[in-house]
């Protein structure tokens, strides 16, 4: 057993490691997803922007550069517009002269914004590749001093590309901004990432010491303690778990009661009559016993074995009402007839009881919808339960009548009534409301087959006046 435990233990650790990692690893793919797609994408559109810059410069500002391209124009002034476009632009300006010579072209500066020793630091890889294709080039190309961002336009001269204006300026700052927005999302994800596992690993021990929770109430539940309940400490999915958890609990507790009790009072019912039958039995073994005791004797046997056919009867009824295994068959019934037939059956026990049995039904049909079988079952547990209960001379009346859509069946006797304290409990299995014998499962019986069939069996009683009333539906 505490092997089994400690394997219970490591799978409710593992639970909330589970989690606490789950979210853990959550928030780790969030902050990757963050990373790979904002810093990379922010580069690419910084310097996107930067080059589109470079490119609106050269078109707005190399034209005054490229009409001195094949002119008589003093270098001067060459360099004059070459400064005032990298004044007007911000960029560094260079002017390159393109020579075309077997296997390729050759470029020289002509004019450089720029100081001379800090031409040499670019390939100018740019400018070739507008060379070739005679069109505007982008690109950037790195040197001892960080990323350069260039715009070259070509310039053509009778047919041929004779010089090339390239725009240039340092992208230094967009990739050391971009290193820095991803150097914060490092730090943040890395706070963020010990932060949610902090929070989740307690997220998640809370959770499972609320199942732990309910594991030992189940346990103790399995081992038949049904007195302590959980506390409902929120409106969650557990809180609302453990609601109908405590509600389970309570139900066990009423079955396991009621069991015990069904099994108390059974075993007291059925060990009357046997006792009597063993007393009985031994009693007949008497060789000496003379005619008329034997009789007797037989007759309180035979007694003692109705008791105990009847008994067994009801039990096993009460049995398959309580399982939901008792078949009924409903159909529309007469219940003015119903009811003559089954109070006929009582002429001999009325006639000992010396007591009288009336019914009072209207002349036409009184329809229901309910199993003939069981509603006669019914009336015969009303009418026995009446001549029972009630002294010899008593006056039984069975009625029917309709009424708000109901059919209602009534047997009413005028015997002493029942105790006040004992009406809510008359229907109960084995209860009896005095002294008379009886196993105290006919009443139980006929209000569960009342319910089965739609209907509902009631009482009200007070000195002098018992009515038991049948209310079914038409």
């Amino acid at each position: 057993m505490s092997g089994i435990a400690s394997v219970r233990g490591r799978v409710r650790l593992s639970l909330s490691n589970r989690l606490a990692l789950l979210f853990a690893a959550i928030m780790l793919i969030a902050f990757a997803v963050l990373y790979l797609y904002v810093a990379p994408g922010l580069q690419t559109r910084l310097l996107g922007d930067q080059l589109s810059q470079l490119s609106s410069d050269a078109h707005a500002h190399s034209r005054p550069i490229a009409r001195t391209v094949g002119s008589a124009e003093p270098l001067s002034n060459v360099q004059d517009r070459v400064n005032a476009a990298a004044l007007a632009t911000g960029d560094r300006v260079t002017l390159m002269l393109v020579s075309h010579v077997a296997g390729g072209s050759e470029l020289s500066t002509l004019a450089d914004s720029s100081r001379r020793s800090a031409t040499a630091a670019l390939s100018f890889a740019v400018a070739r590749r507008a060379i070739s294709t005679g069109l505007m080039a982008t690109g950037t190309e790195r040197t001892r001093s960080g990323t350069v961002a260039e715009a070259a336009t070509p310039v053509m001269f009778r047919g041929r590309t004779a010089a090339v204006i390239v725009y240039s300026a340092p992208a230094s700052g967009v990739v050391r901004a971009v290193t820095t927005v991803r150097d914060q999302i490092l730090v943040a994800g890395a706070i963020a990432l010990l932060l949610a596992l902090i929070g989740s690993y307690l997220v998640a021990r809370a959770l499972a010491l609320r199942v732990k929770r309910l594991e030992r109430a189940a346990e103790k539940v399995a081992a038949g303690d049904f007195e302590e309940a959980i506390p409902v400490d929120s409106s969650d999915e557990l809180g609302q778990l453990a609601v109908a958890f405590n509600a389970m609990q309570r139900q066990l507790a009423q079955l396991e009661s009621a069991r015990k009790k069904f099994i108390a009072t059974a075993s007291h019912e059925l060990r009357t009559p046997i006792f009597s039958l063993s007393g009985f039995v031994e009693l007949l073994e008497d060789e000496e016993l003379d005619v008329g005791t034997r009789r007797r004797f037989l007759e309180q046997v035979r007694d003692q074995v109705e008791r105990l056919r009847k008994l067994s009867v009801d039990l096993l009824d009460l049995s398959r009402l309580e399982s939901g295994s008792l078949e009924l068959r409903p159909e529309q019934v007469d219940l003015s007839e119903l009811t003559r037939s089954v109070s006929g059956e009582f002429e001999p026990v009325l006639a000992q009881h010396d007591s009288r049995l009336e019914v009072r039904v209207p002349a036409g049909r009184i329809e229901a919808t309910c199993d003939p079988v069981r509603v006669a079952q019914i009336v015969r547990i009303l009418i026995d339960n009446a001549l029972v209960h009630t002294p010899s001379g008593s006056r039984i009346m069975v009625s029917t009548r309709r009424a708000d859509g109901h059919v209602r069946l009534a047997v009413r006797d005028d015997g002493e009534g029942i105790d006040p304290q004992a009406l809510g409990r008359i229907f109960e299995p084995f209860f009896t409301a005095d002294d008379a014998q009886g196993s105290g499962l006919g009443l139980a019986i006929a209000s569960e087959l009342a319910g089965c069939m739609a209907g509902r069996l009631s009482v009200d009683s007070r000195p002098g006046d018992t009515t038991f009333t049948l209310e079914l539906p038409a």
